[in-house]
């Protein structure tokens, strides 16, 4: 089969042996795997490998093709989803007090095992994803992570179910979903970006204002989150909260931050919380809801033959939304 791999902080295309499932794990036909900022951060170095050559992407969209013995949540044809999070111990004192998503012996798709950049992938049953009806497999894919953890850096910032003024800074993959989840839940929101193309998106899928990435949204803020990798933002994000607010930085990888300033930027209990990955109830909890109130997601195909290209554009910022790619 047709796969890439990561050597030397670069891609390599490679025809790769077709993987086998274990007694728990499907084999999956990829049908389209999302490019996530991650998989730049894991091919250019900035999050080292675990594994040799690995394959990666984590936003796999793909049909059940073969199962192993001991699966019998999901049968042959299934649609599913390959997320990020792919092993847990389930013994760790974080697995058994339900925070799963910080299990020191966990596991990642595209990063510690290959992923969907390839024509197979395999993923645990346990890890999978039942996906809801309704979405193709382009809009699909870039909710298994971006989707997931933008939910995910909502639920930190204390406004998931009760509303509130709302800051996104950066407004790539992750945050033109999160949006509209906050919208759904009675949120206002304020976008900060660089990018004249994301403002216009912004404003377009109901973002009270949309400005520049330095600049100040026109009121205080409740919460914010931060999608951009740019520690430079959290001081500013900092200080356009009002009394009481959280920062939730959703990156797995932030530049340096400057030295923050006590009195105008933590004061009067203002908070700064990082987001690790997600647990699969996160994942549960937010394919229901899109289940139940439709989400729109931007999407620019590429062949997968081209992922490197994508990539490229990813970090120029060539695109609007979320880069997928689709196998030959």
């Amino acid at each position: 089969m047709k796969a890439w791999v990561v050597s030397n902080r670069a891609l390599k295309s490679i025809d790769a042996e077709m993987p086998q499932p274990n007694e728990d794990e499907l084999l999956v036909r990829v049908l389209v795997s999302g490019v996530c900022r991650t998989d730049l951060h894991v091919c250019e170095g900035d999050l080292p490998i675990h594994k040799e050559s690995v394959v990666p992407g984590h936003e796999v969209v793909g049909e059940v093709v073969q199962k192993g013995v001991n699966v019998t949540t999901f049968n042959e044809r299934d649609r599913v989803g390959i997320p990020w999070l792919r092993h847990t111990c389930g013994s760790c004192r974080f697995c058994l007090s339900g925070r799963e998503n910080l299990c020191p012996n966990s596991l990642y798709t595209g990063w510690d095992a290959d992923g969907g950049y390839a024509e197979y992938a395999t993923v645990p049953a346990d890890y999978a994803y039942a996906l809801p009806m309704g979405y193709s497999d382009k809009e699909l894919a870039p909710l298994l992570c971006a989707g997931i953890i933008g939910y995910r850096a909502l639920k930190r910032t204390g406004l998931a179910d009760q509303g509130g003024r709302l800051g996104i800074y950066g407004f790539g993959g992750s945050a033109h979903l999160t949006i509209q989840i906050a919208l759904a839940r009675g949120c206002k929101v304020h976008v900060m970006t660089r990018d004249l193309a994301a403002q216009r998106l912004a404003l377009e899928l109901g973002a009270s204002s949309a400005t520049g990435a330095f600049e100040h949204p026109p009121e205080p803020l409740d919460a914010a989150i931060l999608f951009a990798p740019v520690g430079e933002l959290v001081p500013v994000a900092m200080r356009a909260l009002d009394r009481g607010g959280i920062l939730s930085i959703a990156g797995i990888h932030l530049s340096d931050i400057p030295s923050l300033n006590y009195e105008g930027e933590l004061f009067y209990e203002r908070e700064v919380r990082s987001v690790t990955a997600n647990t699969r109830e996160d994942g549960r909890e937010f394919f229901e809801f899109i289940g139940k109130h439709r989400i729109s997601t931007t999407t620019t195909p590429y062949p997968l033959s081209d992922a490197p290209r994508a990539l490229s554009d990813l970090k120029a910022g060539r695109f609007a939304g979320a880069a997928v790619l689709i196998p030959d």
